[in-house]
């Protein structure tokens, strides 16, 4: 398997067309193919399509919101992003285009668990819990993570709330991912841990659109917390058994 992981890296770095759908589609494998040395293809295969729709609930949202945005873009072990080429012009927007990635990635980690279940597939259950975790940690409220941008939307300084959470994380499960993600939310954590000032015509927001958002970026975060947990254990008792 490794050489036929091997011949895929070398065909994605001879031939990729680095197009929209080129650098998309050939990101994707490449990730894939990454994957798959490690953890086979079939597991491969459906982590970096949960990637993906996650990635286009954010596509969506953008051009819903009228927004010039470019195509998904993978990198392994990092994830994928979307180049916002028109930035949002208010904290309501944001946090719109923000939450769409988490709920379009449980939606379909919803539908593995829903399938493993079904099928008796302990890889989709597997693949309903990598789902599941991918988009709670992205929900932690510190930018640049989504959370960070549904949260900024009730108010910035909940971004200090996230800073002990990732830091409890790295202490849990040490991962350079962390420290990246660290690295890119220190100007943002720092200006709220000072007080400074803020843009207070992109965070005027009603009341009522400040509640809403809170309430489903709780209402996802504990749906994504109690599938996280019972997953879990329940592939802990697989691997016990």
């Amino acid at each position: 398997m490794k050489d036929a992981v091997t011949r895929t890296l070398l065909l994605l770095v001879a031939g990729l067309k680095f197009s929209k759908i080129g650098l998309t589609a050939g990101t994707m494998l490449l990730s894939m193919a990454v994957y798959a040395w490690i953890w086979g293809w079939p597991y491969a295969v459906g982590f970096v399509l949960l990637i993906l729709v996650h990635e286009m609930g954010h596509f969506v949202a953008a051009r819903q919101r009228g927004l010039n945005v470019g195509a998904p873009t993978f990198i392994p072990f990092v994830g994928a992003w979307i180049q916002l080429k028109d930035m949002p012009h208010d904290a309501e927007t944001d946090a719109y285009i923000g939450i769409a990635g988490p709920v379009a990635g449980t939606l379909a980690a919803f539908a593995c668990f829903e399938a493993g279940r079904y099928y008796d597939s302990n890889l989709l259950i597997a693949l309903a819990y990598a789902g599941y975790m991918i988009n709670l940690f992205n929900l932690l409220p510190l930018g640049p993570l989504d959370g960070g941008r549904v949260t900024a939307v009730v108010s910035p300084k909940i971004w200090l709330v996230g800073a002990p959470l990732l830091v409890g994380l790295f202490i849990w499960h040490p991962s350079p991912m962390f420290l990246l993600v660290a690295l890119i939310a220190w100007p943002s954590f720092w200006k709220a841990l000072r007080g400074g000032a803020t843009d207070t015509v992109y965070y005027d927001v009603p009341l009522k659109t400040r509640v809403n958002y809170g309430l489903a970026y709780l209402g996802l975060v504990g749906y994504l917390g109690a599938m996280t947990y019972s997953l879990h254990e329940q592939l802990e008792s697989l691997r016990a058994g």
